[in-house]
């Protein structure tokens, strides 16, 4: 690994209305080299050694419990399941709306959970990114589109009680909230912000607005977790046939 250290010179200095502004006459860098045979900088050490403790207090704190290790999987996998299942839960929770639906994108997944001990580090590395839990209304038909895109990609996780079948790279078969995908009616989902602007090449969401809490899917891992093992259950998910491939697929 390289750090980049950037010297500025010859400053000028321009008086504008509202300040000062300095502007660089030239940028020159230099490379510093970073391994283990660098001698550790003990005033550093010292100086974030509180954080550090902290911080590491926190990641270690035990949260819940898991009788599986749970992975991600195409088409389905049990660990998809049960981060859309948050998704869902909690953004009817954190919005006080009826959500029809959550989806996760596949990539968004991006570790395991081990059985045994489920940390607030351990979410941290199956969500290390800053995502907001959004809610999204979306016409019937732009689901469709939707999931026929999610088919193409191999499937992503949704939540329990819909489902679809991957048929020649489309979805068909689509239950949306346990009743079939009406494509006239109007459905709350819950979705990444990532996604609702198009991540994942689902630019077809980004006409549609959504509701923003500020509240990070991670956050909401993290008390979903706590709020299923205060009711004395472990963390579990299993394969419900959400996503499924048919044989000419």
């Amino acid at each position: 690994m390289r750090i980049v250290s950037v010297f500025y010179s010859g400053f000028i200095l321009l008086l504008l209305a509202c300040g000062t502004t300095q502007v660089p006459k030239s940028v020159s860098y230099l490379g510093y080299s970073v391994s283990p045979k660098i001698k550790a900088d003990t005033a550093l050490i010292n100086l974030i050694q509180p954080y550090s403790v902290k911080v590491n207090s926190t990641m270690n704190d035990v949260i819940g419990f898991t009788p599986v290790t749970m992975t991600k999987r195409l088409p389905e996998s049990g660990l998809g399941n049960f981060m859309a299942d948050c998704m869902k839960e909690m953004a009817a929770q954190k919005f006080g709306l009826p959500v029809d639906i959550a989806f996760m994108n596949q990539g968004g997944i991006r570790a395991s959970l081990n059985k045994g001990n489920i940390t607030v580090g351990n979410v941290y590395e199956l969500m290390p990114f800053d995502n907001l839990l959004v809610l999204q209304e979306l016409k019937g038909s732009v689901i469709e589109a939707l999931l026929n895109h999610i088919a193409a990609d191999g499937g992503w996780p949704i939540s329990s009680g819909s489902s679809f079948k991957i048929k020649n790279k489309q979805a068909v078969d689509i239950i949306i909230n346990g009743k079939p995908l009406d494509r006239n009616a109007t459905y709350i989902t819950a979705n990444s912000d990532y996604i609702a602007q198009g991540g994942s090449d689902a630019a077809l969401l980004k006409a549609f607005p959504f509701q923003n809490k500020g509240y990070l899917i991670r956050d909401a891992l993290i008390e979903y977790i706590k709020q299923i093992t205060s009711s004395g259950k472990p963390i579990d998910a299993k394969i419900e046939n959400r996503v499924t491939s048919t044989s000419n697929e």
